[in-house]
């Protein structure tokens, strides 16, 4: 059984290509760059793109599942050629933004891998992780200044880690019972902005101070920094949502790896040259 693995030098596609090669399982990675992807040697390489859909019936030939990365603008042909190869199984990333009406959320585009494959007639699983603990890499300049500056510092939200999302994926293409179910991803913590400066004071050992942000503030901030004015309105609405109505764990990641998710303080360990 060889597994296609798109977008296999993303954030969570190439973890999820170690996770099957670490699991003997033959995998196919595409990439558009095989020299600097450095992709482990027991992965097959093949140069193309979800972008570029003339790419796929090469990447696609003899393949029964695919790892598939969220590209709304190209799932459909990607369904056609999938189906045209014979592919039977497909774990498509998500997220759990899926369902937001507002017009900046990323659910949209989510939605619109889902609906695709799930019309398309696959034997699917959809993976729907919230805020990944990665996006905090986006501090480390302010961490290194010994301040980080965000509206909703007591916003509390389930950071994941990427590593974890492509345990759950890899295990999920590998093993039965999980055909047709949409798995709602969190880490194993509830921690507010706030929260995760401390944690990383307190890892780094060093003072990290948090100062808070109006919302116009953070706005502006991140309009400055060429965030669309939607999407930027869609994520402040995100943390008010998350200051009013806590996230709570869903345990998932634990259930179907029989193991703790990364607590925060674990990855930033794992990441403490990013902020050195």
């Amino acid at each position: 059984m060889t597994i296609l693995v798109t977008g296999a030098t993303g954030s969570a596609g190439r973890l999820v290509v170690d996770e099957l090669v670490a699991a003997g399982v033959p995998v196919r990675a595409l990439t558009v760059d095989p020299e600097r992807a450095r992709l482990p040697a027991g992965a097959e390489v093949v140069v193309g793109s979800l972008a570029r859909p003339s790419t796929l019936p090469a990447a696609l030939k003899g393949v029964s599942a695919v790892y598939l990365a969220p590209m709304a603008r190209t799932v459909r042909r990607f369904c056609e050629l999938a189906s045209d190869a014979g592919v039977e199984r497909v774990v498509a990333l998500s997220g759990s933004s899926v369902g937001d009406e507002h017009e900046g959320s990323s659910g949209h585009e989510y939605a619109a891998v889902e609906a695709a494959v799930r019309e398309a007639g696959f034997a699917w699983t959809f993976l729907r992780p919230g805020a990944f603990m990665n996006n905090t890499l986006d501090w480390a300049p302010m961490v290194r200044a010994g301040e980080v500056a965000m509206a909703y510092g007591d916003a509390t939200q389930t950071p994941i880690d990427l590593g974890d999302i492509a345990a759950v994926a890899a295990r999920v293409l590998r093993s039965d019972g999980h055909l047709g179910a949409t798995y709602v991803l969190s880490g194993p913590e509830a921690i507010s902005l706030r929260g995760q400066v401390e944690t990383l004071g307190s890892v780094l050992g060093r003072e990290i101070r948090f100062r808070e942000l109006s919302p116009a503030e953070q706005r502006a901030r991140w309009i400055g920094f060429g965030i669309p004015e939607e999407a930027v309105g869609w994520l402040l609405e995100g943390f008010a949502e998350t200051l009013r109505s806590p996230q709570v764990p869903t345990g998932v990641v634990e259930e179907l790896l029989g193991r703790p998710g990364t607590t925060y303080a674990e990855w930033v360990e794992a990441n403490r040259a990013v902020f050195a």
